[in-house]
């Protein structure tokens, strides 16, 4: 199955989709056929970058390499059985070889690739030199152009001129106006332009619009974290708000042409596939052929040192496979897992892909970085809302690394959670995801902090506890209610909202024992400190927090308590979390938590009083007990998973209720159950869905697009194929307990979920609306039904 690709080679690209090759096969290549260029383009990185090796390459490539190239890529096509192959003819700028010489080598790629494979046969170029006797070679051939423009006169003579300083405008406008007519219309691919944000985005776009292309993309000035990219000064995301009024005005005018860029952002939304490889994960298999014969990796690495793009092989003495085996190519075709751990706990890491391989580099570090084009990438996926998303920021400024886990799930994994249960291993993963998501949210939200004083000091002091306390942050960051509150902050930033970042700091350093002072706001009277517990300072609207290596004192106005965390005696107005120390974790009975109102319909209750939380104690208790006696295959995702049960108020026509939301991984909440029996089912079934929150957190199972609703057995009315899945999931569990259960009750209860759960399987894979990934997991499902059988 071939996918939408692009050839990335800057000062030229090609302007349409390709193919890829599967896995350990390269289906696209760049073929330097001209190493020297007729302008002298100041933005070039070929020949103004740090990569100075076209001086040694020859000035054309000779016959004899053309076709021992041509046997290359038809050898590697054959042996791979590969349906499509991409070539495109560069430089340099590969018109200097004229109408003969291009001909001569079209003919000798179509004389050795078109009985082996489907050649789709491009060429980039400044366009200066095309002449109607070129164009008929191009159309005689079946070779599409490319043709590099940056707008308007002055917009493309910052850059495009001859080594003389004069304008190459005029010569453009020739080339896109021969393009343009009827004869030599299948050769026009589209039009290539460089952004540079001394040029008016709208202007530059309409310019392009004016030249009627195919296509259009637009390309980030080849730059990374040694050579950044200029920025006004106080303009946070330059880049990105120059291509968002692109956007806006492509929007507003209704798309009249593809802009590859923003199509990819797009479809890569919709769990679709990018069409360049500036963004999205899909694999970039591509080689560079150079005049001499010599392969080299994709060569806007020239960008970034000298020697970069080397792979020390070449046409006469190695085979393509050979090639492909190359750790830097092999690493840009791994997708997520070749990225940073700060790319990989990224939300926005689908649509990006952490930016072009190129843009990632940093002495050092090497290319295991973001893009240097980070925030603005981000900025402009959350603002066309393709869907909406955090903006991070690239470490080291904040927490945002350090907790691989956002990773896609390994599909062994997605095979073991999809049994219903899962393994130590499998279920650390999703608690793992859900701190990478926390951490990636307080990134995104680092820039609003940094308006608020009393925020920015609470992020700068969780910053500094990140290097110096990290297990104190990520249990902090663990709780389940501080992602939910970067959520709320995400809707409504307001500054009571956003400031309560210094009293997740101030946690994390009283868990450290590490000295720190922070005012925190405080709501209704109420100072609260996620996970330690709440004092109540009537009147107050916020308190100075001081903690030191024993405990932490609050001053607010005159009035100053001091809370010991090392004996049982606490101050008037304190009042710690309900924490349950287990065997090898611990768990909250969050009853304070002010963001733990987050269930729809169900009330939470108010503070328990000591009797009635000693008697919640006690049953949760209980019921993790019976899991791990009665369903010890789920009893790794209660340990791994759970962090707090939030007590509802009982439900006024007497029926159980229980809940979970997927902003707030790790809390269950639920009404007083009869018994530990009954709390031990409700506690399996709502982690159920916590787990299964967590796999799509960053594995698609469901075709977002597809809007039909099933009827269940368990709700009367239609629901939609994400929540018939969470519900198959949940009762999945529900069967399975009750099947270990004695007794006819418990047989009758199991019978029950188990015709619900293979009903709902039926339809699911029947319909024909989950993913791939998707349609392996309800199978796992399937599995377990018919095991029980």
């Amino acid at each position: 199955m071939s996918r939408p690709s692009v050839l990335r080679s800057d000062p030229g690209e090609t302007a349409a989709s390709g193919t890829s090759a599967p896995a350990g096969a390269l289906s696209q290549y760049v073929i330097k056929i001209v190493s020297r260029c007729d302008l002298s383009c100041d933005h070039c990185y070929v020949y103004e970058h740090p990569d100075q090796s076209w001086r040694r390459q020859p000035r054309t490539m000779a016959p004899a390499t053309v076709a021992a190239a041509a046997r290359r890529i038809a050898e590697h096509a054959s042996t791979h059985r590969l349906a499509a192959v991409r070539v495109v003819l560069h430089g340099g700028e590969p018109l200097l070889a004229g109408a003969a010489g291009l001909a001569a080598i079209a003919a000798e790629l179509r004389r050795q690739l078109d009985p082996v494979t489907h050649l789709d046969l491009r060429m980039q170029s400044n366009g200066v030199l095309l002449t109607e006797e070129i164009a008929e070679v191009l159309v005689g051939y079946g070779v599409k152009v490319g043709i590099s423009l940056d707008g308007d006169r002055s917009a493309n003579d910052r850059h495009r001129r001859y080594a003389n300083g004069a304008s190459s405008h005029a010569s453009v406008l020739r080339a896109l106006a021969l393009l343009r007519r009827p004869e030599y219309r299948p050769a026009y691919a589209g039009i290539l332009c460089t952004v540079d944000l001394a040029n008016d985005p709208i202007e530059v776009y309409q310019a392009l619009l004016a030249e009627d292309p195919p296509h259009v993309d637009f390309l980030l000035p080849h730059a990374n974290w040694d050579r950044p990219p200029p920025r006004p000064d106080g303009v946070a995301t330059p880049y990105g708000d120059w291509l968002l009024a692109v956007h806006r005005r492509w929007t507003a005018d209704g798309r009249p042409v593809p802009i590859r860029m923003l199509d990819s952002l797009h479809s890569t939304a919709a769990g679709g596939t990018s069409r360049t490889e500036a963004v999205g994960l899909d694999a970039a298999d591509l080689a560079v052929i150079e005049t001499d014969g010599s392969y080299e990796q994709v060569d806007s690495l020239k960008s970034a040192f000298d020697g970069a793009p080397a792979t020390g092989l070449d046409i006469f003495a190695d085979r393509i496979d050979e090639v492909a085996a190359h750790p830097m190519i092999a690493v840009r075709q791994a997708g997520l897992a070749g990225l940073s751990a700060t790319c990989q706990s990224c939300p926005a890491v689908r649509q990006c892909g952490g930016g072009l391989f190129a843009h990632r580099y940093r002495t050092g570090s090497g290319f295991d970085n973001p893009s240097v084009y980070c925030r603005d990438l981000a900025h402009l996926i959350r603002s066309i809302g393709a869907p909406a998303v955090p903006a991070p920021r690239p470490a080291p400024d904040g927490p945002a690394g350090g907790d691989a886990g956002a990773d896609a799930l390994d599909p062994m994994i997605l095979d073991d959670l999809g049994t219903g249960g899962g393994d130590d291993d499998s279920v650390d993963q999703l608690a793992a995801i859900h701190l990478a998501k926390t951490r990636a949210l307080l990134v995104a939200l680092s820039p609003a902090m940094a308006e608020l004083p009393v925020a920015a000091a609470g992020w700068a002091v969780l910053v500094g506890l990140d290097v110096a306390a990290p297990e104190a942050v990520r249990d902090v960051l663990g709780h389940p209610f501080v992602r939910r509150w970067a959520h709320r902050c995400q809707d409504r930033p307001t500054p009571v909202h956003l400031g309560h970042i210094a009293a997740v700091a101030a946690v994390a350093a009283v868990r450290a024992g590490a000295p720190a002072e922070l005012v925190v706001p405080v709501r209704d009277g109420v100072l609260s400190l996620p996970t330690l517990g709440t004092l109540t300072l009537p009147g107050a609207d916020a308190a100075r927090v001081s903690v030191d290596a024993n405990g932490f004192r609050v001053r607010a106005g005159d009035d100053v308590v001091t809370v010991r965390l090392d004996t049982s005696e606490h101050p008037s107005g304190w009042r710690p979390a309900r924490r349950m120390s287990l065997e090898d974790s611990s768990l909250l009975i969050e009853d304070a938590d002010p963001y733990r109102d987050c269930y729809q319909d169900l009330a939470v209750t108010p503070r328990l009083t000591a009797a009635d939380a000693a008697g919640w104690v006690h049953q949760v208790d209980r019921a993790l007990q019976r899991i791990d006696a009665e369903a010890p295959g789920y009893a790794p995702g209660m340990r791994a998973v759970l962090r707090a049960v939030v007590p509802l108020r009982p439900d006024r026509g007497g029926r159980q209720r229980s809940a979970a939301a997927a902003t707030a991984f790790g809390a269950v909440a639920v009404t007083p159950a009869p018994d530990d029996a009954a709390l031990a089912v409700l506690l399996v079934h709502e982690v159920q869905h916590l787990k299964l929150n967590g796999v799509l957190d960053v594995c698609e199972l469901v075709d977002r697009r597809d809007t039909r609703r099933l009827v269940v057995p368990w709700r009367d009315d239609p629901r939609p194929v994400d929540g018939v899945l969470h519900g198959t999931y949940a009762h999945l569990a529900v069967a399975d307990v009750w099947r270990r259960r004695p007794g006819a009750a418990a047989g009758a209860h199991f019978r029950r979920y188990r015709d619900w759960t293979d009903g709902a399987l039926d339809a699911l894979l029947g319909l024909g609306a989950l993913t791939t990934a998707g349609e392996r997991f309800a199978r796992r499902m399937r599995a377990t039904v018919d095991h029980w059988a």
